[in-house]
């Protein structure tokens, strides 16, 4: 099964990052694809390069790009929410690509299933 992922919650302060990443994950070790992540609304923050979280804690923004560079997983930030947020092309994570809703609607159209991770 060829599955999306929509993330809309950002990291560390809700649950949906974790969840949607271990989902990717066991999706993949299940033998589905996970075709792309879109993050929007405050997901994007889960995009940034900048987050530099304590030795002992997840780094999830580094999760997002293992997922990106051993899977081909594509990782599309909405233009939108990163604008609001500050977020560009200098910070976002390797592998992120700040892309428009439009790509959304064709994750949607191409994949058996799309799963959102948030409110």
């Amino acid at each position: 099964m060829n599955i999306g992922i929509l993330l809309k919650e950002g990291p560390y302060n809700h649950q949906a990052s974790d969840t949607a990443y271990k989902f990717a994950e066991a999706a993949i070790k299940k033998g589905h694809t996970i075709d792309a992540v879109f993050f929007y609304n405050d997901g994007v923050n889960n995009s940034t390069g900048n987050m530099e979280p304590p030795q002992d804690d997840r780094h999830i923004g580094n999760r997002w790009v293992g997922l990106c560079q051993k899977n081909n997983v594509k990782m599309m930030v909405c233009i939108a929410a990163a604008k609001r947020r500050g977020i560009n092309d200098d910070v976002l994570i390797d592998c992120g690509e700040i892309t428009g809703l439009g790509n959304l609607t064709d994750i949607a159209i191409r994949n058996d299933r799309l799963v959102t991770f948030g409110d």
